[in-house]
């Protein structure tokens, strides 16, 4: 069972929702707003991760067929002894 003021606010969305032309509603100034930070977002995530993609350091390893041509990156330290 519906209320009095549930029924008023659906008849009043209703004649609002007659009173737009659907030829003429665009997105708007909002619609432009709203955009414009998601395609700064994504630049910003972007930037950020080809930042870090440059901080990678992958060596492939040879495939089967293919000597190594390449001595090893370093030797692991040895241990002190006192």
């Amino acid at each position: 069972m519906m209320s009095a003021t549930s029924t008023l606010a659906l008849t009043h969305f209703v004649t609002l929702a007659d009173s737009f032309d659907k030829d003429k509603v665009t997105p708007g100034v909002l619609g432009f707003i709203v955009f414009a930070v998601i395609g700064g977002a994504v630049w910003l995530l972007m930037k950020s991760m080809n930042k870090h993609m440059r901080k990678v350091d992958f060596e492939e390893n040879p495939e089967d067929g293919q000597a190594a041509t390449t001595a090893p990156a370093a030797a692991a330290p040895k241990p002190k002894t006192s």
